[in-house]
Protein backbone atom coordinates (compact mmCIF):
# COMPACT_ATOMS: atom_id res chain seq x y z
CA UNK A 1 0.00 0.00 0.00
CA UNK A 2 1.10 3.61 -0.83
CA UNK A 3 2.53 6.48 1.59
CA UNK A 4 -0.45 8.65 0.52
CA UNK A 5 -3.07 5.56 1.51
CA UNK A 6 -1.21 4.67 4.77
CA UNK A 7 -1.21 7.91 5.94
CA UNK A 8 -4.94 8.24 5.18
CA UNK A 9 -5.78 5.45 6.76
CA UNK A 10 -3.77 6.30 10.13
CA UNK A 11 -5.59 9.81 9.75
CA UNK A 12 -9.01 7.62 9.70
CA UNK A 13 -8.29 5.10 12.44
CA UNK A 14 -8.11 8.56 14.66
CA UNK A 15 -11.42 9.79 12.99
CA UNK A 16 -13.35 6.76 13.80
CA UNK A 17 -12.26 7.30 17.73
CA UNK A 18 -14.46 10.16 17.42
CA UNK A 19 -17.38 8.16 16.62
CA UNK A 20 -18.92 9.09 20.21
CA UNK A 21 -17.59 12.50 20.44
CA UNK A 22 -19.39 13.21 16.74
CA UNK A 23 -22.89 11.12 17.98
CA UNK A 24 -22.64 13.49 21.26
CA UNK A 25 -22.13 16.56 19.42
CA UNK A 26 -24.94 15.33 17.12
CA UNK A 27 -27.25 14.99 20.29
CA UNK A 28 -27.02 17.94 21.82
CA UNK A 29 -28.12 19.62 17.83
CA UNK A 30 -30.72 17.53 18.30
CA UNK A 31 -32.06 18.09 21.44
CA UNK A 32 -31.80 22.25 20.68
CA UNK A 33 -35.20 22.67 19.10
CA UNK A 34 -35.68 25.95 18.79
CA UNK A 35 -34.46 27.74 16.06
CA UNK A 36 -31.46 30.23 15.34
CA UNK A 37 -32.71 33.45 16.53
CA UNK A 38 -32.60 36.06 13.54
CA UNK A 39 -30.14 38.84 14.85
CA UNK A 40 -31.43 42.37 14.51
CA UNK A 41 -30.35 44.28 11.40
CA UNK A 42 -26.87 46.73 11.91
CA UNK A 43 -27.56 50.32 11.46
CA UNK A 44 -25.88 50.60 7.43
CA UNK A 45 -25.57 54.69 7.26
CA UNK A 46 -24.65 56.07 3.71
CA UNK A 47 -25.28 51.98 1.99
CA UNK A 48 -27.74 51.37 -0.38
CA UNK A 49 -30.04 48.41 -0.15
CA UNK A 50 -32.50 48.56 -3.08
CA UNK A 51 -35.97 47.16 -3.26
CA UNK A 52 -35.56 43.85 -5.45
CA UNK A 53 -37.44 40.85 -6.06
CA UNK A 54 -35.29 37.54 -6.59
CA UNK A 55 -35.98 34.33 -7.04
CA UNK A 56 -34.16 30.72 -5.83
CA UNK A 57 -34.55 27.43 -7.31
CA UNK A 58 -34.37 23.89 -6.40
CA UNK A 59 -34.81 20.55 -6.57
CA UNK A 60 -36.14 19.35 -3.09
CA UNK A 61 -39.59 18.99 -1.37
CA UNK A 62 -41.11 21.51 1.14
CA UNK A 63 -40.53 19.05 4.14
CA UNK A 64 -36.36 18.74 3.17
CA UNK A 65 -33.90 20.28 5.84
CA UNK A 66 -32.74 22.33 3.58
CA UNK A 67 -35.81 23.75 2.14
CA UNK A 68 -36.21 25.03 5.41
CA UNK A 69 -32.67 26.07 5.70
CA UNK A 70 -33.50 27.97 2.44
CA UNK A 71 -36.38 29.64 3.77
CA UNK A 72 -34.42 30.79 6.78
CA UNK A 73 -31.76 32.55 4.64
CA UNK A 74 -34.99 34.27 2.68
CA UNK A 75 -36.26 35.20 5.63
CA UNK A 76 -33.02 36.43 7.36
CA UNK A 77 -32.06 38.39 4.01
CA UNK A 78 -35.99 39.77 4.63
CA UNK A 79 -35.58 40.98 8.16
CA UNK A 80 -31.77 42.26 7.10
CA UNK A 81 -32.73 44.62 4.45
CA UNK A 82 -35.86 46.02 6.02
CA UNK A 83 -38.33 43.78 4.04
CA UNK A 84 -37.00 46.04 0.64
CA UNK A 85 -35.35 42.49 -0.33
CA UNK A 86 -37.70 39.48 -1.05
CA UNK A 87 -36.85 36.23 -2.58
CA UNK A 88 -39.15 33.77 -3.61
CA UNK A 89 -38.69 29.90 -2.98
CA UNK A 90 -39.31 27.58 -5.91
CA UNK A 91 -38.95 23.92 -4.41
CA UNK A 92 -39.30 20.81 -6.22
CA UNK A 93 -37.40 21.04 -9.41
CA UNK A 94 -40.23 23.66 -10.76
CA UNK A 95 -37.30 25.93 -12.56
CA UNK A 96 -35.42 22.69 -13.84
CA UNK A 97 -33.26 19.96 -13.02
CA UNK A 98 -29.85 21.12 -11.02
CA UNK A 99 -28.02 21.26 -13.88
CA UNK A 100 -30.53 23.08 -15.96
CA UNK A 101 -30.41 25.70 -13.02
CA UNK A 102 -27.05 25.97 -12.19
CA UNK A 103 -27.01 27.10 -16.31
CA UNK A 104 -30.10 29.76 -15.74
CA UNK A 105 -27.37 31.07 -13.28
CA UNK A 106 -24.92 31.44 -15.60
CA UNK A 107 -27.11 33.13 -18.40
CA UNK A 108 -28.26 35.14 -15.67
CA UNK A 109 -31.74 34.23 -15.93
CA UNK A 110 -32.10 32.67 -12.46
CA UNK A 111 -30.99 34.84 -9.45
CA UNK A 112 -30.15 31.88 -6.76
CA UNK A 113 -30.02 28.52 -6.86
CA UNK A 114 -29.09 25.14 -4.55
CA UNK A 115 -27.50 22.26 -6.35
CA UNK A 116 -25.55 18.81 -4.84
CA UNK A 117 -22.02 19.58 -5.17
CA UNK A 118 -21.93 16.20 -7.31
CA UNK A 119 -22.83 18.16 -10.73
CA UNK A 120 -21.51 21.01 -9.89
CA UNK A 121 -18.21 19.62 -10.17
CA UNK A 122 -19.18 19.21 -14.47
CA UNK A 123 -18.78 22.70 -14.07
CA UNK A 124 -16.13 23.68 -11.71
CA UNK A 125 -14.01 20.91 -11.00
CA UNK A 126 -12.48 21.59 -7.48
CA UNK A 127 -16.05 20.10 -6.37
CA UNK A 128 -15.42 16.83 -7.94
CA UNK A 129 -13.58 16.23 -4.83
CA UNK A 130 -16.52 15.86 -2.05
CA UNK A 131 -17.60 12.64 -4.57
CA UNK A 132 -14.12 10.85 -3.70
CA UNK A 133 -14.95 8.21 -0.87
CA UNK A 134 -13.94 9.03 2.54
CA UNK A 135 -12.69 12.40 1.71
CA UNK A 136 -13.43 13.14 5.37
CA UNK A 137 -12.55 11.18 8.63
CA UNK A 138 -15.96 12.36 10.28
CA UNK A 139 -18.43 14.71 10.18
CA UNK A 140 -16.51 17.16 12.43
CA UNK A 141 -14.03 16.99 10.21
CA UNK A 142 -16.15 17.79 7.12
CA UNK A 143 -17.54 20.86 8.47
CA UNK A 144 -14.17 22.08 9.84
CA UNK A 145 -13.33 22.26 6.13
CA UNK A 146 -16.33 23.24 4.76
CA UNK A 147 -15.87 25.85 7.28
CA UNK A 148 -12.82 26.67 6.59
CA UNK A 149 -10.22 28.31 3.84
CA UNK A 150 -10.15 25.29 1.94
CA UNK A 151 -13.87 25.29 2.04
CA UNK A 152 -14.01 28.82 0.79
CA UNK A 153 -11.63 28.43 -1.88
CA UNK A 154 -13.72 26.17 -3.26
CA UNK A 155 -16.95 27.85 -3.70
CA UNK A 156 -14.40 31.01 -4.97
CA UNK A 157 -13.71 28.55 -8.20
CA UNK A 158 -16.93 29.40 -8.74
CA UNK A 159 -16.68 33.05 -9.70
CA UNK A 160 -14.84 32.43 -13.22
CA UNK A 161 -17.79 30.20 -14.28
CA UNK A 162 -20.51 32.70 -13.90
CA UNK A 163 -21.18 32.15 -10.02
CA UNK A 164 -21.10 33.13 -6.78
CA UNK A 165 -20.91 30.71 -3.99
CA UNK A 166 -21.98 31.61 -0.72
CA UNK A 167 -22.44 28.56 1.71
CA UNK A 168 -22.59 24.88 1.92
CA UNK A 169 -26.04 22.69 3.54
CA UNK A 170 -25.71 19.40 4.88
CA UNK A 171 -26.68 16.72 2.90
CA UNK A 172 -25.73 13.81 5.20
CA UNK A 173 -23.28 10.68 4.76
CA UNK A 174 -24.17 8.10 1.76
CA UNK A 175 -24.34 4.51 3.02
CA UNK A 176 -25.22 1.05 1.44
CA UNK A 177 -28.35 -1.01 2.13
CA UNK A 178 -29.50 -4.24 0.73
CA UNK A 179 -32.31 -6.43 0.08
CA UNK A 180 -30.52 -9.83 1.25
CA UNK A 181 -27.78 -9.92 3.53
CA UNK A 182 -26.45 -7.18 5.37
CA UNK A 183 -23.17 -5.31 4.39
CA UNK A 184 -20.96 -5.57 7.65
CA UNK A 185 -17.47 -5.84 6.16
CA UNK A 186 -16.35 -4.36 2.64
CA UNK A 187 -15.71 -8.24 1.49
CA UNK A 188 -19.66 -8.61 1.57
CA UNK A 189 -20.12 -6.29 -1.09
CA UNK A 190 -18.07 -8.56 -2.99
CA UNK A 191 -20.21 -9.91 -6.17
CA UNK A 192 -23.45 -7.81 -5.11
CA UNK A 193 -25.20 -5.51 -7.75
CA UNK A 194 -24.88 -1.98 -6.36
CA UNK A 195 -27.13 0.85 -7.71
CA UNK A 196 -24.91 4.16 -8.18
CA UNK A 197 -25.43 7.67 -9.23
CA UNK A 198 -24.32 8.67 -13.30
CA UNK A 199 -20.90 9.29 -11.46
CA UNK A 200 -17.92 7.61 -12.32
CA UNK A 201 -16.29 7.80 -9.26
CA UNK A 202 -18.92 6.08 -7.28
CA UNK A 203 -18.71 3.37 -10.05
CA UNK A 204 -15.31 3.25 -9.43
CA UNK A 205 -15.71 2.99 -5.61
CA UNK A 206 -18.05 -0.12 -5.84
CA UNK A 207 -15.78 -2.04 -8.08
CA UNK A 208 -13.08 -1.14 -5.68
CA UNK A 209 -15.14 -3.01 -3.20
CA UNK A 210 -15.61 -5.81 -5.73
CA UNK A 211 -18.82 -4.96 -6.57
CA UNK A 212 -20.46 -4.57 -9.69
CA UNK A 213 -21.57 -0.87 -10.07
CA UNK A 214 -25.44 -0.34 -11.60
CA UNK A 215 -26.30 3.28 -12.84
CA UNK A 216 -29.88 3.55 -13.24
CA UNK A 217 -31.95 6.53 -12.20
CA UNK A 218 -33.47 6.87 -8.86
CA UNK A 219 -37.46 6.89 -10.01
CA UNK A 220 -36.25 3.46 -11.18
CA UNK A 221 -34.50 2.40 -7.70
CA UNK A 222 -37.17 1.00 -6.39
CA UNK A 223 -38.57 -2.29 -8.45
CA UNK A 224 -35.40 -2.54 -9.40
CA UNK A 225 -34.43 -3.40 -5.66
CA UNK A 226 -38.23 -4.85 -5.46
CA UNK A 227 -36.96 -7.47 -8.31
CA UNK A 228 -33.47 -7.73 -7.18
CA UNK A 229 -32.56 -6.46 -10.79
CA UNK A 230 -29.86 -4.61 -8.01
CA UNK A 231 -28.89 -6.22 -4.82
CA UNK A 232 -28.11 -2.84 -2.55
CA UNK A 233 -28.32 0.52 -3.01
CA UNK A 234 -26.84 3.74 -1.57
CA UNK A 235 -27.83 6.89 0.05
CA UNK A 236 -28.28 8.56 3.15
CA UNK A 237 -31.13 7.77 5.84
CA UNK A 238 -33.54 10.66 5.16
CA UNK A 239 -33.74 9.43 1.43
CA UNK A 240 -33.75 5.71 2.87
CA UNK A 241 -37.23 6.29 4.41
CA UNK A 242 -38.79 9.29 2.60
CA UNK A 243 -38.43 6.54 -0.63
CA UNK A 244 -39.64 3.99 1.42
CA UNK A 245 -36.93 2.06 0.04
CA UNK A 246 -37.12 0.39 3.62
CA UNK A 247 -40.13 -1.28 2.70
CA UNK A 248 -37.81 -4.14 0.09
CA UNK A 249 -34.31 -3.32 1.65
CA UNK A 250 -34.19 -4.50 5.15
CA UNK A 251 -30.61 -4.07 6.38
CA UNK A 252 -28.74 -0.29 6.41
CA UNK A 253 -25.07 -0.07 7.11
CA UNK A 254 -23.58 3.13 8.41
CA UNK A 255 -19.81 2.54 6.62
CA UNK A 256 -20.51 6.68 5.31
CA UNK A 257 -18.66 6.65 2.27
CA UNK A 258 -18.92 9.55 1.16
CA UNK A 259 -20.40 13.15 2.13
CA UNK A 260 -21.53 15.41 -0.64
CA UNK A 261 -22.57 18.85 0.22
CA UNK A 262 -25.30 21.13 -1.08
CA UNK A 263 -24.10 24.43 -2.21
CA UNK A 264 -26.32 27.74 -2.38
CA UNK A 265 -25.18 29.82 -5.28
CA UNK A 266 -25.64 33.32 -6.46
CA UNK A 267 -25.79 34.12 -10.57
CA UNK A 268 -22.50 36.37 -10.71
CA UNK A 269 -25.06 38.86 -12.21
CA UNK A 270 -27.31 39.12 -9.94
CA UNK A 271 -23.86 39.35 -7.24
CA UNK A 272 -22.27 41.98 -9.21
CA UNK A 273 -25.13 44.27 -8.98
CA UNK A 274 -25.72 43.81 -5.28
CA UNK A 275 -24.16 46.74 -3.59
CA UNK A 276 -21.95 45.99 -0.55
CA UNK A 277 -23.64 46.04 2.28
CA UNK A 278 -26.57 44.03 0.66
CA UNK A 279 -23.94 41.58 -0.10
CA UNK A 280 -22.99 41.04 3.71
CA UNK A 281 -26.49 40.74 3.75
CA UNK A 282 -26.47 37.74 1.93
CA UNK A 283 -23.53 36.55 3.23
CA UNK A 284 -24.33 36.49 6.68
CA UNK A 285 -27.55 35.04 6.43
CA UNK A 286 -26.50 32.03 4.59
CA UNK A 287 -23.63 31.08 7.02
CA UNK A 288 -26.56 31.55 9.69
CA UNK A 289 -28.52 29.34 7.58
CA UNK A 290 -26.24 26.70 6.84
CA UNK A 291 -25.89 26.39 10.59
CA UNK A 292 -29.63 25.95 11.34
CA UNK A 293 -30.09 23.44 8.16
CA UNK A 294 -27.13 21.19 9.94
CA UNK A 295 -29.06 20.95 13.27
CA UNK A 296 -31.70 20.37 10.90
CA UNK A 297 -30.57 17.56 9.18
CA UNK A 298 -28.83 16.01 12.42
CA UNK A 299 -32.69 15.68 14.00
CA UNK A 300 -34.03 14.37 10.52
CA UNK A 301 -30.94 11.86 10.27
CA UNK A 302 -32.03 10.75 13.97
CA UNK A 303 -35.61 10.45 13.16
CA UNK A 304 -35.07 8.71 10.16
CA UNK A 305 -32.98 5.84 12.26
CA UNK A 306 -35.22 5.38 14.70
CA UNK A 307 -38.45 5.02 11.95
CA UNK A 308 -36.75 2.67 9.72
CA UNK A 309 -35.82 0.30 12.95
CA UNK A 310 -39.70 0.38 14.12
CA UNK A 311 -40.78 -0.15 9.93
CA UNK A 312 -38.47 -3.86 10.76
CA UNK A 313 -35.22 -2.85 8.97
CA UNK A 314 -32.15 -3.81 11.00
CA UNK A 315 -29.44 -0.77 11.35
CA UNK A 316 -25.98 -1.52 11.18
CA UNK A 317 -23.27 1.18 13.17
CA UNK A 318 -19.79 -0.93 11.27
CA UNK A 319 -16.50 0.31 11.87
CA UNK A 320 -15.66 2.87 9.33
CA UNK A 321 -11.92 1.98 8.81
CA UNK A 322 -11.90 -1.26 6.84
CA UNK A 323 -14.70 0.00 4.59
CA UNK A 324 -12.10 3.29 4.00
CA UNK A 325 -9.15 0.83 3.73
CA UNK A 326 -10.43 -0.99 1.28
CA UNK A 327 -10.30 1.95 -1.25
CA UNK A 328 -7.35 3.77 -0.02
CA UNK A 329 -5.42 2.87 -3.34
CA UNK A 330 -8.18 4.43 -5.45
CA UNK A 331 -7.85 7.69 -3.05
CA UNK A 332 -4.71 8.03 -3.16
CA UNK A 333 -4.53 7.62 -7.27
CA UNK A 334 -5.96 10.79 -7.63
CA UNK A 335 -3.57 13.42 -8.41
CA UNK A 336 -3.70 16.98 -9.99
CA UNK A 337 -5.77 19.31 -8.27
CA UNK A 338 -7.79 17.20 -6.80
CA UNK A 339 -5.37 15.33 -5.07
CA UNK A 340 -3.76 18.22 -3.64
CA UNK A 341 -6.86 19.32 -2.25
CA UNK A 342 -7.03 15.57 -0.72
CA UNK A 343 -3.95 15.94 1.12
CA UNK A 344 -4.55 19.49 2.28
CA UNK A 345 -7.91 18.02 3.68
CA UNK A 346 -6.36 15.64 5.29
CA UNK A 347 -4.06 17.76 6.59
CA UNK A 348 -6.89 19.62 8.51
CA UNK A 349 -7.44 18.60 12.41
CA UNK A 350 -10.10 18.91 14.75
CA UNK A 351 -10.33 19.65 17.95
CA UNK A 352 -11.07 16.14 18.97
CA UNK A 353 -8.03 14.84 17.25
CA UNK A 354 -5.92 16.41 20.01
Amino acid sequence: MGGKASSFIAGLLVGVALTAGVAAAVARLAASNSPAPIRQQSSYEGEEIRSRSLRLGHGLTTDHPVHLGLVRFAELVGERSDGRITIRIFPNGELGAETTMIEQLQSGTLDIAKASAAPIGSFAPDFAVFSVPYAFRSSEHCWAVLDGPIGREILDSLSSRGLHGLTYFDAGARSFYTVGEPILTPGDVEGLKVRVMESRTAMDMVEAFGGSPTPMSYAELYSALQSRLVDAAENNPPSFLNSRHYEVAKHFTLNEHSRVPDVLMVSRRTWDDLSGVERAIFEEAAAEASVYERRLWAERTAAALEEVRALGVTVHDVQRAPFAAAVAELRASYDGRIGELLERIDGVSVDADG
